[in-house]
């Protein structure tokens, strides 16, 4: 029992250690405050699309236009991931239904077949992308400016 709880506290130690390099990397990463703000905020932006596979690449496509640090708007798009799909997104179908004013017609998860989800595709995609538009924009914003103030003011204190 002393050998299993030695073992799983090395490991434990060893992920922490792991977890303290990879913020440190993050933390160092190259460019001004605005640059890395800029690039975290393009990045969760990109994150709150339901493009799987292509939100990195829009994270660093938007961060190279906006002149932003790219590795920091790869990072960003991890706002998106296996544990948040489900809530993002059907959170992100509310939000763009309510704005589309066409609430009444919310379609009920519960009982929809798979046939039904596709002939519903114009009015369930244009409500889940109105949605990710307004959400990404404000977690994009909020992000991006909670870095650049916290680097700022970590800035000062050094």
């Amino acid at each position: 029992m002393d050998q299993d709880f030695l073992k799983m506290k090395k490991i434990f130690l060893n992920l922490i250690q792991r977890i303290r390099k990879f913020i440190s990397w993050l933390w160092n990463q190259e460019g001004s405050p605005s640059q890395r703000a800029l690039g975290l905020g393009v990045g969760i932006f990109s994150g709150c699309f339901p493009f799987f596979g292509l939100q990195t690449l829009m994270g660093v496509f938007l961060a190279k236009i906006f002149k932003g640090n790219s590795i920091l708007a790869a990072v960003g798009t991890w706002i998106s991931n296996p544990l948040t799909y489900v809530p993002l997104y059907f959170f992100n179908y509310r939000l763009g239904s309510l704005i589309l004013n066409k609430n009444k017609n919310i379609v009920d998860f519960s009982h929809i077949t798979t046939n039904e989800l596709w002939s519903q595709g114009w009015y369930l995609s244009s409500r889940l992308i109105m949605g990710s538009i307004c959400m990404g924009l404000f977690t994009g914003i909020v992000g991006g400016l909670g870095l650049y103030f916290l680097l700022k003011k970590l800035s000062h204190k050094m």
